[in-house]
């Protein structure tokens, strides 16, 4: 028999699983038509190939997120985190609370929480890269539509992007009449949310739209200095938070138009708690009897963010088929600091704390710029393509110091500059080669610098050598195709490349500066997307098989507060996803994803020193360390599964409903290694929304929970010093009223 290449058994295996969903629907069709009386979904249309396009037709598997699902999302004051599990392959975590979001597509991501840490999820806002982790937090109001793109997305988005992009757009001024809308809630803990907009034509040609957020939750953890519990300093874990953004449409009706937004955010209040000993050894239990709404911690704990932007998106139309744009976009931190009792106790316990660690760090001042200017034609024929070129630039200044925790006098300062510039070339083409089938092929050159210097260390003697610089090109590209099998069901299949410069890490105590070099990414995939049931549902599923080269991971902790930098020779993953979206009957709607995803480091050659206090479980070599090759990324859960279910039916002259959301992750590893007690357990967490909406839909009260199953669990830790954890967020209830004019 021949050997099969690499490639061709992958396209096999999608092959086989999208034949066996072929088999599986019709099935499914028969029993869904008797209970569904209710009329088409509404299309969903994306801009995951940066043009407006039917979802069904893209050949990318993509999410997207809009309108009252959102809004519940979001009812209980949560951040950007809350989208975690919410569609399927996305994760979302944080060390750093609100204030510094890591992101996860397909089990590839980052664990990194240096201010200069790159991440291979691209966050996108209102077409404006979002690059440094402090800006990746903007918070979600008056926004149109989130959509979560999976797999490698280089070709044309602006920076990192091998693993996807989370993409958000606004809500867009527009000239036809002052509307807009306000919603507010008041929950658990004092937890109050405030948010509106206003849309107001200013002349023919003018209009404004003005965006605001206010969100506030009291500090309700209990701090004590002793662990008898008698010495009370305070109450931790509140925040105050408030976001704006004023946007301007100038559209002439001459082909030209003008979209111009300033925005800004601030907020402070806690730093994640970090508590000690909160594992059980042995197990990854939280230690029983722990109160969790109560904390013995000694050293001093406040976060404060404010970050500010503003862009201008501008296009014209040639009047040919051709239509020019122009993106300018500057993003700024003015400040940044988090400060946290990273020991997470006091000096004689909860359990054994070998000694006191209590670190702040922040950015004291990032600059990002980017300017794109692309091409786009629209012509009636078979072909159509896409070009620009890209410019990005960032100048960061960070810092960590470290503290006394008995006098909370500052002990050591070590302040870091990078400037990160890169330049990019794209162009993208699409063919109809007939009625049926659609080829799509894009290539992109970037060659991308990095300058990083160390310029003060204070109270510390730090390892030379205490600067890099680092400079890469690659050539990226895309391959797709789509074929429609019927009017409502079309395949797909993509290979796409993607690339991410080397990262730089700063020097401490024990590592010099240390360089990860560049990774890369070749992912295979392939789907079905349908319209079924006289589209009253829809349904998209896909698998994929991807190889990393070089990926860039983190070590952080052992037995130090160490962070260094190294490459795995290769990583490998693969899965599938599934999205549904259906009218059961009259009143009733459902969603439902779920993923399954596959990942393995395979590098022989790397290992770990033990943690400081926790039972490893990974082989150990000749050296006494670690070996990791086998184990899964970190924070990557094989299984991810979400639901949504309303039902509303009519009372008086409103709607009374019932809207409930869940959402399920399997378990996941903290850290590169694997040890029983830094595994996280598999996190269910449901919310509950009841309401009425009157008045054609003007106005709406309802009360609402989140994790209302109050499942608590460890989602993240601190190892080089005890079994140190923090855990996901307490049940919360509430009321909204929302309005709109």
């Amino acid at each position: 028999m021949t050997k099969m290449s690499k490639m061709h058994k992958r396209v096999l295996r999608a092959q086989g699983a999208m034949l066996a969903l072929s088999a599986v629907l019709p099935m499914g069709s028969a029993m869904a038509q008797d209970a569904t009386a209710s009329g088409e979904l509404q299309q969903v249309v994306v801009t995951a190939q940066r043009r407006s396009e039917n979802i069904k037709d893209v050949p990318v598997s993509v999410t997207a997120l809009r309108g009252e699902k959102l809004d519940v999302l979001l009812s209980g004051g949560e951040d950007i985190r809350v989208l975690a599990g919410k569609v399927p392959s996305l994760n979302i975590e944080s060390s750093n609370g609100r204030t510094f979001p890591r992101f996860y597509i397909r089990g590839y991501g980052n664990t990194d929480f240096s201010a200069f840490a790159s991440q291979p999820v691209s966050l996108i806002y209102d077409d404006v890269v979002q690059e440094a982790p402090s800006l990746k937090g903007f918070p979600i109001f008056d926004v149109a539509s989130v959509e979560v793109l999976r797999g490698p997305q280089g070709t044309l988005f602006g920076r990192n992007t091998p693993a996807g992009v989370v993409k958000l757009e606004s809500e867009k001024p527009n000239l036809k009449k002052v509307e807009g809308y306000y919603n507010v809630s008041y929950g658990t803990h004092e937890t109050v949310n405030v948010e509106g907009a206003v849309n107001v034509p200013l002349s023919e040609y003018w209009a404004m739209r003005v965006s605001t957020l206010r969100q506030h939750r009291d500090d309700y953890v209990n701090n004590y200095a002793d662990l008898a519990k008698t010495k009370f300093t305070g109450e931790l874990d509140g925040y105050n938070e408030h976001a704006e953004r004023i946007q301007f449409l100038f559209d002439p009706k001459n082909g030209f138009t003008g979209l111009f937004n300033v925005h800004q955010r601030v907020t402070d209040g806690s730093a994640r708690l970090f508590r000690a000993n909160l594992i059980q050894k042995g197990s990854n239990d939280v230690v029983p009897g722990t109160d969790l709404n109560s904390i013995v911690t000694n050293g001093l704990n406040s976060q404060a963010l404010n970050t500010q932007g503003v862009n201008a998106r501008l296009s014209y139309d040639l009047g040919n088929g051709v239509q020019l744009f122009s993106i300018t976009g500057y993003e700024a931190v003015k400040k940044y600091y988090s400060r946290g009792d990273i020991d997470g106790g006091i000096g004689g316990g909860p359990g054994f704390i070998p000694f006191q660690a209590e670190t702040g760090g922040g950015i004291s001042g990032l600059h990002q710029f980017t300017q794109e200017f692309r091409a786009e034609s629209k012509y009636t024929g078979p072909l159509n393509w896409q070009g620009g070129l890209y410019y990005f630039q960032e100048n960061a200044s960070g810092y960590s110091n470290a503290f006394n925790s008995t006098t909370y006098a500052q002990t050591s300062h070590v302040a870091s500059n990078q400037v990160n510039t890169a330049y990019a070339a794209f162009a993208s083409l699409n063919y109809a080669v007939n009625d049926k089938l659609t080829v799509r092929g894009g290539l992109r050159y970037t060659q991308d610098k990095k300058d990083f210097k160390t310029v003060d260390a204070t109270g510390t003697v730090l390892v030379q050598p205490l600067s890099a610089s680092e400079s890469k090109s690659k050539v990226n590209w895309d391959l797709s195709g789509t074929y429609k099998l019927t009017n409502d069901v079309s395949a797909y299949a993509r290979v796409a490349t993607g690339f991410r410069a080397p990262s730089i890490a700063a020097s401490s105590t024990l590592v010099p500066v240390t360089v990860a070099n560049a990774e890369t990414i070749t992912s295979y995939e392939a789907g079905i997307k349908a319209d079924l049931f006289e589209r009253r549902a829809r349904v998209a599923f896909s698998v994929y098989d991807y190889d990393i080269k070089n990926q860039q991971l983190t070590v952080v902790g052992g037995t130090s507060n160490i962070t260094r930098l190294i490459n795995a020779d290769k990583t490998k993953g693969r899965g599938a996803e599934i999205d549904f979206e259906g009218n059961v009957f009259t009143g009733f709607r459902v969603t439902a994803g779920g993923s399954y995803n596959y990942t393995r480091i395979d590098d022989k050659s790397l290992s770990l020193p033990a943690c400081a206090a926790c039972t490893m479980t990974d082989p150990r070599n000749a050296a006494g360390r670690y070996i990791i090759d086998g184990n899964a990324l970190p924070q990557a859960p094989k299984w991810t599964a979400n639901v949504t279910a309303r039902y509303g039916f009519p009372v008086a002259d409103g709607e009374l409903f019932v809207f409930t959301d869940w959402s399920y992750r399997s378990k996941v590893n903290f850290f590169l290694y694997e040890a029983v007690e830094f595994t996280g357990k598999p996190l269910t967490e449901g919310g509950l929304r009841v309401g009425y909406i009157w008045a054609n839909g003007k106005y709406e009260v309802a009360a609402f929970g989140r994790n209302i199953a109050d499942q608590r669990r460890i989602t993240g830790a601190i190892d080089f010093n005890n079994l140190t954890g923090f855990t996901n967020e307490p049940r919360t209830y509430g009321v909204q009223f929302k309005g709109n004019f």
